[in-house]
């Protein structure tokens, strides 16, 4: 089956970069179509001021077979969601896979801040960002998904369960909102499962993101450029190997079997088959653990 997407209707929420592009373009080359959100357009940036948009996504989900839809959304809206699910409904009558990868959190959290030193107001707006505008997707969307049985709800965040409860994240604001949408995906998953959907979390491992590059000076051509200085970044994955994992969770017609459960792009990868785009299968959070974490020599053996 070359498109087992096919006739499939997916809303990323949150695509113009990183996850959530690799994401939707890898749900366009499983032929499904694929809306695509984001504050930055071809004709307005978020403050993030990146050249990255939700129509170049849109574009990229069309050339890789699908058919990408870009809606410019802003998520903390409740207006400009329900408009979006309801174009959604009007347009496609269905819904069958929602993904919330809305985060927009990278200029507000200031690293090994403890609470009372970090900025109130970024912390705050980072927790909206990442948490609330998740439950605000989530109430508008999921009467369309239910719909037709079969759904699935696929909730992006950094860490799996058994790490991030083990490992203190970055700093108070970060850690609560990574934690916050693992169990959206637990919480979720106890709602929706009687109805006939799933519900699940899924993180990538360390993301060559777009951002990333940018801060290590690489592009995707060269990131081992950066090994030098970042040597444990020899772990790291694309963005479309998460991509590939959402794709093989959407066509899996025993999906449900993960409803509530926490996963990673590198644990599903074996249990699929899928591969990252140079054929490697980083399993990045089991090397953090036994490797960086372990204070180790960076050496991905075993680990790709």
């Amino acid at each position: 089956m070359s498109a087992p997407l096919k006739g499939k209707v997916v809303l990323v929420a949150g695509a113009t970069r990183g996850a959530g592009r690799g994401i939707a373009v890898e749900l366009g080359a499983a032929g499904a179509t694929v809306y695509v959100t984001g504050r930055t357009t071809r004709e307005r940036r978020s403050e993030y001021d990146r050249p990255e948009t939700i129509e170049d996504t849109a574009d990229l989900v069309t050339e890789a077979g699908g058919r990408g839809i870009a809606v410019p959304t802003d998520h903390l809206d409740p207006k400009q969601v329900r408009v979006l699910v309801d174009r959604i409904a009007d347009e496609q009558g269905r819904l069958d896979v929602l993904v919330n990868d809305i985060w927009g959190g990278e200029m507000l959290f200031e690293w090994d801040s403890p609470l009372w030193e970090h900025d109130l107001d970024n912390g705050l707006r980072l927790l909206r960002l990442a948490v609330e505008t998740h439950a605000i997707t989530s109430h508008h969307a999921l009467p369309l998904l239910l719909r037709h049985p079969g759904g699935l709800v696929v909730e992006v965040t950094d860490g799996t369960a058994d790490y991030n409860g083990d490992h203190y994240r970055v700093n108070f604001f970060y850690d609560l909102a990574k934690s916050a949408v693992l169990r959206m995906a637990f919480a979720l998953g106890h709602e929706l499962g009687p109805r006939g959907a799933t519900a699940l979390a899924l993180t990538p491992g360390w993301l060559r993101s777009e951002i990333m590059l940018d801060t290590y000076g690489v592009r995707e051509e060269n990131w081992r450029d950066a090994l030098e200085r970042v040597p444990h970044f020899a772990i790291s994955e694309t963005p479309r190997y998460v991509g590939r994992a959402v794709a093989a969770l959407a066509a899996d017609p025993d999906v449900a079997r993960w409803n509530g459960r926490s996963l990673s792009s590198g644990g599903l990868a074996p249990v699929y088959g899928f591969t990252d785009l140079d054929g490697s299968r980083p399993d990045a959070w089991r090397y953090l653990v036994e490797v960086q974490d372990a204070d180790k020599p960076a050496d991905t053996t075993g680990y790709r």
